[in-house]
């Protein structure tokens, strides 16, 4: 009996220390790594379950072996190649001021691809603009047409898009489409069932098994990536449902929207983050495309991926960076807004320094707990002179970020802790006055229609509500 006890004292004082040093050395924050070395310590036995359970960062740790399981990196075919090297521009090619290219700089460390010259970028407003156009696109194409899609319902827009893209295999396109597993479920009839009987290549991104962790929950592809022929892109916040067609007033779920259509060398960026996503799906390999610059385009761009493994953070530390080069005014816009507590401060600093912040959400959420638990953090934005915007119904799903008219970024991602941290994004980011000014313009104009939130508004709430949206606060991490 005696050896009993002494054999589990020395096993709850292993596991104590060994869960502590293992949040010593992998937590992110002080106070989270003292939290769990504290638990671990003063609760034998049932800290380290607890931290095993609820502390180890598997989103992480899980996204980082799946991406070890991707092919190796694709060596760029000759072509290809060629065209990055024609298209892509340095920092000091731009012609900026130092603020601008301390941001370019910041985004060549930590992403994968080169900024590129000889864009042209059209945005779209709603299903009404975005739909007809990429229908005609995909219409059009003739010799490959690539997919990705978040949400593929298979209403009445996803059907049009089910034979669009079944008679582009009957003309000997090369059709290739990628659903996200999770994603695939808001529709009652799963379109890559339907896509398949097309003659439709189809991929569905960590489909939900049940002998699979739990965990590929998290691990979503929320990206959206039309690509034709290599030479047209599309990309934006629209899935492929009918609840981005505004103009049905009926429709309960409806949800203004903005998507965007791409010429010129970041076609080609927008295709291989396809044929990568492609090749982790299935293991198949496939060359990209290449596109020469549009005559005449002003735009540089590059695509930032940003997701839970090697991109973690990308997004993050892009945005922060050109938050912190802001001379004159920020504009956001976003459904969801979590941001990070270096995001928070940014963005605070921003303000002190005298630039004009601006940040626009809907006063409609169509998730509405993450609504309370960004009301939590508004005070401490508006205490500093940050402005908010509540913009009217129907909810708005539009993703923009434009400072001082120059740079802007467009793309699949709010700025919550989902997006940032749990799914697979892509933003293109933009430096190009003129289209800066056609999305500064819009966001000025829905502002203009907007209610702003005031800190005496924030701070007045009921006692309950208050309550209520602290503790969805609590759960923002994983919102």
């Amino acid at each position: 009996m005696e050896i009993l006890n002494w054999a589990s004292i020395s096993l709850s004082i292993f596991l104590s220390l060994t869960t502590s040093g293992h949040a010593l050395l992998n937590q992110r924050t002080p106070s989270s790594a003292l939290g769990w070395v504290a638990v671990c310590l003063m609760f034998p036995f049932v800290g380290p379950i607890f931290y095993f359970l609820f502390g180890i960062n598997r989103v992480k740790t899980r996204a980082r072996k799946l991406d070890d399981k991707r092919p190796a990196a694709q060596t760029l075919p000759g072509g290809y190649g060629n065209a990055v090297s024609i298209a892509s521009v340095s920092c000091s090619g731009l012609n900026l001021p130092r603020s601008y290219v301390q941001i370019a700089r910041i985004s060549d460390t930590v992403s994968d691809f080169p900024m590129v010259a000889g864009n042209q970028i059209e945005p779209l407003h709603n299903g009404e603009a975005a739909y007809p156009a990429m229908l005609q696109t995909i219409n059009s194409a003739t010799k490959t047409l690539y997919l990705i899609s978040y949400i593929f319902d298979t209403t009445r827009t996803g059907k049009l898009f089910i034979d669009a893209l079944g008679r582009a295999v009957k003309r000997g396109v090369d059709t290739r489409v990628i659903i996200d597993g999770f994603g695939e479920l808001y529709s009652l009839t799963r379109a890559s069932k339907k896509l398949k009987k097309q003659g439709v290549k189809v991929a569905r991104f960590l489909p939900p098994r049940l002998l699979l962790p739990p965990i590929h929950i998290n691990l979503r592809n929320h990206r959206k990536i039309i690509v034709a022929d290599g030479q047209i892109g599309y990309t934006g916040g629209m899935n492929i449902s009918d609840r981005h067609l505004v103009e049905n007033i009926k429709n309960p779920f409806r949800s203004i929207d903005m998507h965007f259509r791409l010429k010129g060398p970041i076609v080609m960026q927008l295709e291989q983050t396809f044929l990568e996503d492609w090749a982790f799906c299935t293991g198949e390999q496939i060359e990209p495309t290449p596109s020469l610059p549009v005559k005449a385009a002003t735009a540089v761009c590059r695509v930032i991926t940003d997701g839970p493994n090697e991109d973690m953070d990308t997004l993050s530390t892009i945005l922060i960076g050109a938050i912190s080069s802001a001379r004159e005014r920020i504009l956001i816009m976003t459904p969801y807004f979590l941001p990070s507590l270096e995001m928070i401060s940014a963005l605070q600093t921003a303000a002190l320094r005298g630039v004009d912040v601006n940040i626009v959400l809907p006063s409609k959420n169509n998730l509405p707990y993450v609504k309370w638990a960004g009301t939590n953090m508004l005070q401490d934005l508006l205490f500093r002179g940050v402005k908010i915007f509540y913009q009217p119904p129907p909810f708005v799903h539009t993703k923009l970020f434009v400072m001082d008219d120059q740079y802007s970024q467009i793309g699949s991602a709010n700025l919550d802790p989902r997006s940032l941290r749990l799914n697979f994004e892509l933003v293109v980011e933009i430096y190009d006055r003129q289209f800066a000014n056609i999305l500064s313009a819009h966001i000025q104009d829905i502002i203009q229609q907007s209610d702003q939130i005031t800190l005496e508004s924030v701070l007045n709430r009921p006692f309950l509500i208050k309550l209520r949206d602290a503790l969805m606060w609590l759960f923002s991490p994983y919102l």
